[in-house]
Order: structure tokens, then C-alpha cells, then sequence
């Protein structure tokens, strides 16, 4: 298959998919390595596709453009982090991503993509598994969090329940 087609196509996949897809799946779909398929997305982003690079797989963001982002401000230890994002999930928000400032690097972020309780499962699997150490042990704690709901309102049930919970930051 010619790249500019299947590429085309990746774009087809990732708008119709409700979640995000795997580099693995899309190499399978095409009968080509997973490094092609990171060379696609890297000439996609390059043309102007909003594709990101998650820890579920890739997702493109032009399909979220009716919701309501805002970014808030958090402190928690890593103990913390299932329930402030599960208190996120559960109020209709998703987590775009997580993003501190580091006094030499300045911003540094990471998409994240949690939408659900079994994606916080699976983040915190991940964390636990290696024993990683969360971008927000870079700062004491504080972070970042872009977050995407339906609405206003939402966003103030979300930013209500973290303020109650003491993980806001106002």
C-alpha cells in the first residue's frame, strides 16, 4: 500500500475510533512494523493532524472539539493519585494529560488520556508495575491537569469534589 494511503487511512481509523488505538493494532492492520507506523503519525502531526501519543495508543483530538477544557492546578503524593483521578472520572471529566514546571526544563508534560475507572487501573498499574515515579515528584507534588468534560457545570462538580478532597489548588 502506497504511505500517503495508508496514512490517509490511519487518519480514517483514529477519527472513527471512540478510544484510542494501539500502534501495534495499526501496524497489524497493515502488514507493517510498529516504527513505520511511529514515522506515520510523526508526518500526520507534521501536516497538522492533533494526533497524541497516549499510554492506551494514539488518539486525535479535532474529535473533541465540543467539550469543555480547562486546566487545573493539584497537589497530592503519589498515594493519592487513583483516588484524585478516579474523584475525576467519576464526576464526567477526562484527563488530558499531567504537566509540571521544572525549575531547569521549564514545562514538561505527558499525555495521559483517562476517561474511566479502568483507565485509572491500568495507569496506576503501570505506575505500580515499575515503580515509577510520577512527573509530579518532580515538584513536591504539584502539577498540572488538563481536563475535558461536557460542560461548565461539570467542570465545577469536578473542581468541587478535588477542592473537598484538599488536591485543588486555587
Amino acid at each position: 500500500m502506497e504511505p500517503t494511503v495508508r496514512r490517509k487511512k490511519i487518519v480514517e481509523i483514529l477519527k472513527n475510533e471512540q478510544t484510542a488505538v494501539r500502534g501495534s493494532e495499526l501496524a497489524s492492520i497493515f502488514n507493517v512494523s510498529r516504527q513505520v507506523i511511529v514515522q506515520d503519525i510523526a508526518l500526520l502531526r507534521a501536516a497538522g493532524n492533533e494526533i497524541i501519543a497516549t499510554p492506551q495508543g494514539y488518539v486525535l483530538l479535532s474529535k473533541t472539539q465540543n467539550k469543555y477544557r480547562k486546566t487545573i492546578v493539584s497537589k497530592h503524593g503519589k498515594d493519592e493519585i487513583k483516588d484524585e483521578l478516579i474523584t475525576i472520572v467519576d464526576e464526567g471529566g477526562t484527563i488530558l494529560d499531567v504537566i509540571v514546571e521544572h525549575n531547569i526544563y521549564g514545562q514538561i508534560s505527558g499525555n495521559i488520556m483517562v476517561s474511566s475507572r479502568r483507565d485509572v487501573d491500568e495507569f496506576m498499574k503501570k505506575i505500580n508495575e515499575d515503580d515509577t515515579k510520577p512527573l509530579s515528584a518532580l515538584t513536591g507534588g504539584i502539577h498540572l491537569h488538563t481536563i475535558e468534560c461536557k460542560d461548565e457545570e461539570t467542570m465545577r462538580r469536578i473542581e468541587n469534589a478535588l477542592f473537598k478532597k484538599g488536591y485543588l489548588l486555587k
